[in-house]
C-alpha cells in the first residue's frame, strides 16, 4: 500500500439514512455500499446511466471538501444547488498523508467553473487564476480542448483528483492522451477517482474497476465490463450490429 494514498475506503452509514425508499439511496448500488475499497493510484466508478455513479461521485468531492460544481478545495462558488445529501451519509477513511494538490472535474458544470475563473481574475490585481490552466481563457477553447487543458496544466501532482465523465468532453485521440496524463500524475504520487462510459480511459492497467448495475457494485476486470464487451462485439461484426440496430 503506498504511503500518500489519500482516501482509502467509502461506505454508507446505512444505520443513518432517514429511509431506503427515497433517492438516492433507493438505488441499488447503494443498498450495497458496505464498503469500497479504493486503489491507491487510479478507481473508476463505470455502469449504466442512473445507477449512481455519479451521484457517489459527486458526494464523495463534497465530503472531502471540493465545490459540487467542481474546482479545486478553494472554489466556493454556486450557480444552482442539486447536489444531493448523500454526501452526509457516507464514512470516507482517509489516508495518513494530505494531498497537496486537488481538484473537482465534471463536464457538465466546467463552464461554470470557467466562469468563475474569470471573475475572480477581473476582481482584483495579483497572479492571474487562469494561468495556472495554460493562460489561455478556458472559454475561448473549444470544450474539448478546454478540458483537457485544466488536465494537463492545472493538475500539478501529489494530489487527489476526482473526475465526472471527463471523455464526455474528449475525442478518442485525446482519451488516449489522457492515459499518459493520468500515468504521469500517478508516478508523481495522485491518486484519481473516476467515473466514465469510456474503455479507453478504463484500460489504464494499475487501477481497479467498480461496476454499478441493478445487482449492486461490483469489483469487474476491464474484459469483464459491459462497456467493454458492448464496444468489442459492436467492432468485430459492424454490419451486423447495425443491421440488428436498424432493423428491429
Amino acid at each position: 500500500m503506498l504511503n500518500w494514498q489519500y482516501v482509502r475506503s467509502i461506505s454508507l452509514k446505512s444505520e443513518e439514512v432517514p429511509s431506503f425508499r427515497d433517492y438516492p439511496f433507493n438505488l441499488p448500488s447503494f443498498k450495497a455500499l458496505n464498503e469500497l475499497t479504493l486503489h491507491p493510484k487510479v478507481t473508476f466508478l463505470i455502469g449504466e446511466n442512473g445507477m449512481g455513479k455519479s451521484t457517489l461521485l459527486e458526494a464523495i468531492a463534497v465530503g472531502l471538501g471540493f465545490n459540487p460544481e467542481g474546482g479545486s478545495f478553494n472554489f466556493n462558488f454556486s450557480t444552482y444547488d442539486s447536489h444531493s445529501d448523500l454526501g452526509n451519509y457516507l464514512r470516507i477513511v482517509k489516508g495518513v498523508e494530505r494531498p497537496q494538490d486537488g481538484f473537482f472535474l465534471r463536464a457538465e458544470s466546467f463552464y461554470n467553473v470557467a466562469s468563475n475563473i474569470e471573475e475572480l481574475d477581473q476582481e482584483g490585481p495579483g497572479p492571474k487564476i487562469i494561468d495556472s490552466f495554460g493562460g489561455e481563457s478556458l472559454h475561448e477553447q473549444s470544450h474539448g480542448e478546454a478540458f483537457f487543458s485544466t488536465f494537463l496544466h492545472r493538475f500539478r501532482g501529489n494530489g487527489l483528483y476526482i473526475l465526472d465523465e471527463p471523455e464526455a468532453a474528449l475525442s478518442p485521440l485525446r482519451q488516449m492522451s489522457m492515459l499518459t496524463r493520468i500515468h504521469d500524475l500517478v508516478n508523481d504520487n495522485s491518486q484519481l477517482i473516476i467515473a466514465t462510459h469510456s474503455p479507453i480511459i478504463m484500460a489504464y492497467p494499475d487501477a481497479a474497476i467498480y461496476e454499478f448495475s441493478e445487482e449492486g457494485i461490483f469489483k469487474r476486470k476491464l474484459e469483464e465490463t459491459n462497456h467493454y464487451r458492448i464496444m468489442k462485439q459492436f467492432f468485430d461484426n459492424t454490419p451486423r450490429m447495425i443491421h440488428h440496430l436498424l432493423t428491429e
